[in-house]
């Protein structure tokens, strides 16, 4: 492949963009040039066409937006108007009279790679946003003085005209840069608004009718407040806030059949569920996920935290294929780790160093291969959650029966196969485990000390490959343009340089040398990198709760990314954030209890119309509910909901499924259609934040889908039995149950009108009709 994609260069040479002033690019559309198409151009094409190269060949540059808008020396390659009539997916395709490459077509998924990059918008940086390069190297001093690798320090509060709003810290920040703006706060929610927006911001739940009454009843100062802790208190909260730690390590219940794994990957899920149930210091949560088989304060009961990396997507490796081919998909399963873990704790695009230094941030290639060499060091294994000595009975067993079951199948090989023997081995193998304590227990999805080096099987590619596993930890070569097959110089594990107060001889930073080095990696990111760990998850705190965070690019704090919009406030809350020990209960209170946090969401014209995003938080967002918590409230409006926690996950579309959203099976190869129609993101790769989309297929869903169908059916029989003599008390129950509020009269009048005067024993269906209406109605959907 790598000698194939040289062959596009002839035709790139007859290249020159047809539009001469390209789209500006957004930050997400340069990052996927970065990490998809960039180390393409790099391996194979900026030799001869970059501002690098000794001689430009065909006067084309391929290294910038600019360059590659003025084109070659003759005809346009890519169409911006219509992307899929370019001369280069032509060219790919073998569809005109020129093809490249001439020695065969690229692999499907190469060009595909280049099609979805040019019908994109062929997206590139501009020259001007490179940073400088201090000669070849990158100049790190330089680089530290970048906002979000710089200490968190608190800050003073700003002076604010209407010093009676305030009430926390954030609201003074927040009412300062308003009113600098011209905006004045919106009016506090009413309470009955605020307990709604509460529960599903704690619990991913609705309120019950007895707890809004109470709450809008209670006189007591302190009845917000208290509310507010006593959702942080209940065990619904790890499942809402569980998931959204979900998305970022890009979790799956199922992937591949053909993966050496035993399918117990609940276990991590309930870990974090848990852990954030338990108020874990984020630090310590750091720590246990990256390598809590390393510390002696945890024990073999806390190895499903290994889940983060053990559960990473793996890649088919046939073995009858050259070593060559399979040492590249095992460095791509080495970059998904680096970039899954700098993105998600960090907010870097790591990754994007792996062919060239970073284009953007100071970070090198030899920082890519220093952190590559960590996750090269340790292997996927299953271990159990018991200490050894208690597990070695177990292993035996599981030995001697994985014996047994190989003579059973030489048995069923012979003909005619022997019943009598085969039938005595399946018996002994049933009393082996049924006589063996613990033998059906889970395994943990975790890790093994142990390196993996590809190696040739023989003398020549067809011999294919072996893969060997060795106790001792390694220090990968810097790959020549990203490529394993031309090694560089050894990369020594270590941290990333810009962030990095302690040095070796060399300058650079110091050496890990315990293992693999997973559980340095860990303490450094909490140690010299806690200012920017803190900030990303602080910031994601904030996403989640106000639907925009303060730096609105999650997972991208480098020069690429946006700036905060509120510095002050995101230093002030991480200094107090790591005060507090990392905890993010008490962050949650400290963001709820705000008067900013409490405002109004009604429509203000002047406002929506001067801040349409709402940039200067002057009002409250409404919001969204995430797929999860809309089915939740539905399941929780019918009266049949299971609460229970925990365990196997279940088939979403199941109609017996009346468990949380949370435990529905995500399955990475094959996504539920219902779930990939609700914007879940994709459990492949790391998702910063979900986007929320509208489309006729989440409409059809509503009208013609089962979910909404089977729970207008369920609560149409419970309103029934309960209301059958009173139709008011049912109408005004349906609303409670679904709206955690009273119908207005307008209501009231229209249900009466819709039943008319149909009998009361003949209701059943008009209820199904009139309920599936409210399920799917707006109110249900959104929260004030």
């Amino acid at each position: 492949m790598a000698r194939s994609i040289r062959y596009l260069l002839p035709a790139l040479l007859l290249c020159s963009v047809v539009s001469a002033e390209p789209p500006a690019a957004t930050s997400a559309e340069i990052e996927h040039f970065e990490k998809e198409i960039r180390p393409l151009l790099v391996r194979h094409c900026y030799e001869c066409h970059s501002g690098e190269a000794k001689t430009v060949h065909g006067g084309l540059r391929l290294d910038t937006a600019e360059a590659l808008a003025s084109g070659g020396d003759t005809g346009p390659a890519i169409d911006l108007n219509t992307p899929e009539a370019s001369l280069l997916l032509d060219v790919l395709h073998y569809e005109g009279d020129i093809q490249m490459p001439p020695e065969g077509k690229l692999p499907p998924d190469v060009i595909a790679k280049f099609e979805d990059w040019v019908k994109r918008g062929a997206a590139m940086p501009a020259s001007g946003d490179i940073p400088e390069r201090t000669g070849e190297q990158i100049d790190f001093e330089k680089g530290r003085q970048f906002w979000s690798f710089q200490p968190a320090l608190r800050q003073p509060l700003p002076e604010v005209k209407n010093s009676e709003w305030p009430e926390s810290r954030i609201d003074g920040f927040v009412l300062a840069a308003m009113e600098q703006e011209g905006f004045s706060p919106s009016p506090p929610a009413d309470r009955a608004t605020l307990i709604r927006r509460l529960s599903f911001d704690i619990t991913g739940l609705p309120p019950t009718r007895e707890e809004v009454q109470s709450f809008a009843t209670d006189p007591s100062p302190q009845a917000y407040s208290q509310l507010v802790d006593r959702l942080l208190e209940s065990p619904h909260y790890g499942e809402k806030w569980g998931r959204m730690w979900l998305d970022l390590v890009r979790y799956t219940d199922r992937t591949a059949s053909w993966l050496d794994s035993t399918g117990q990957a609940y276990l991590y899920r309930d870990w974090v569920i848990r852990a954030f149930n338990e108020d874990m210091p984020f630090d310590e949560f750091v720590h246990r996920q990256l390598a809590t088989d390393l510390m002696a304060e945890t024990g073999p009961d806390d190895l499903p935290a290994l889940g983060l990396l053990s559960l990473s997507p793996t890649y088919w490796k046939e073995l009858k294929l050259p070593c060559e081919i399979i040492k590249t998909i095992v460095a791509d399963e080495w970059e998904e780790r680096v970039d899954a873990v700098s993105r998600t704790f960090l907010g870097l695009t790591v990754a994007c160093a792996r062919c060239h230094d970073h284009k953007f941030d100071p970070i090198s290639s030899t920082d890519y291969y220093a952190l590559a060499g960590v996750f090269a060091s340790c292997r996927l294994a299953e271990r159990p959650m018991v200490p050894e000595e208690e597990y070695a009975p177990i292993r035996a067993a599981k030995e001697k029966v994985a014996k047994l079951e190989e003579e059973i199948a030489k048995l069923k090989k012979q003909k005619p196969p022997p019943k009598e023997e085969i039938d005595k081995l399946n018996a002994e193998v049933a009393a082996i485990k049924s006589s063996t304590p613990g033998y059906e227990d889970p395994l943990a999805n975790a890790l093994a000390e142990e390196s993996m080096y590809v190696v040739r099987a023989g003398e020549t590619a067809q011999d294919g490959t072996r893969l060997d596993y060795r106790p001792e930890p390694r220090d990968l070569p810097l790959f020549i343009r990203g490529n394993p097959n031309r090694p560089g110089p050894i990369v020594p594990r270590r941290f990333l340089t810009v962030l990095s107060s302690a040095a070796d001889e060399s300058g650079l930073p110091t050496r890990f040398t315990q293992g693999s080095g997973r559980l340095e990696l860990a303490k450094a990111m909490t140690g010299d990198a806690a200012p920017l760990v803190a900030r990303v998850i602080v910031n994601r705190i904030w996403l989640a709760h106000f639907g925009k965070g303060l730096v609105g690019t999650p997972s991208n704090f480098g020069q690429q990314g946006d700036r905060p919009t509120h510095p002050e406030l995101l230093d002030d809350l991480v200094v107090r954030f790591i005060a507090n020990g990392w905890s993010i209960k008490q962050l949650h209170r400290e963001i709820l209890n705000s008067a900013t946090w409490k405002q109004s969401s009604s429509y203000d014209e002047e406002k929506v119309t001067r801040d349409p995003e709402n940039k200067w938080l002057s009002r409250m967002n409404r919001r969204r509910l995430e797929f999860e918590s809309w089915r939740d409230a539905m399941l929780a409006a019918s009266g049949k909901f299971d609460l229970s926690m925990g365990g196997p996950s279940e088939d979403l579309d199941q109609s017996s499924n009346i468990r949380r959203t949370i435990y529905a099976t995500i399955h990475r190869r094959e996504m539920s259609t219902t779930l990939s129609i609700h914007d879940f993101p994709d459990p492949a790769q790391h998702s910063p934040a979900r986007t929320p989309t509208t489309t006729a297929l989440q409409g059809l869903f509503a009208l013609n889908g089962p979910l909404l169908m089977s729970q207008a059916e369920t609560l149409s029989a419970k309103l029934q039995q309960d209301h059958a003599a009173d139709l008011d008390a049912g109408l005004a129950d349906a609303y409670w149950r679904l709206y955690s509020r009273a119908p207005t009269e307008n209501e009231m009048q229209l249900g009466k009108a819709f039943f008319g005067d149909t009998p009361t024993e003949q209701r059943q269906e008009k209820w199904t009709q009139y309920l599936h209406v409210l399920l799917a109605s707006n109110e249900l959907l959104f929260v004030d």
